[in-house]
């Protein structure tokens, strides 16, 4: 099975580089990574709304994504705390 591409988006890149420590910010990154190869693991889930976004966990952080099957692409939107990842801007 040919793996996902991975695309950021730069207010994501931003928010990464804003988690607190590295060892953090080590784990959301090898998470992401992991992405390309499974893009729907075992306990993401698909968030509520028209557009196919989901959620995976990684400690108290939350990655949102989406995910494009047909063109195999998975798109970092958001990346933050639990607490304020699912505000509105």
């Amino acid at each position: 099975m040919a793996g996902y591409r991975l695309l950021i988006k730069p207010s994501a890149a931003k928010e990464i580089e804003a988690v607190g420590s590295k060892r953090d910010r080590q784990r959301i990154v090898g998470r992401i990574r992991s992405l390309a190869t499974e893009p729907k693991p075992p306990g993401s889930e698909k968030l509520a709304g028209p557009a196919a976004l989901f959620r995976v966990r990684q400690g108290d952080y939350r990655v949102i994504y989406m995910v494009d099957d047909a063109h195999r692409i998975v798109e970092i939107i958001k990346v933050g705390h639990r607490r304020e990842v699912y505000r509105a801007p």
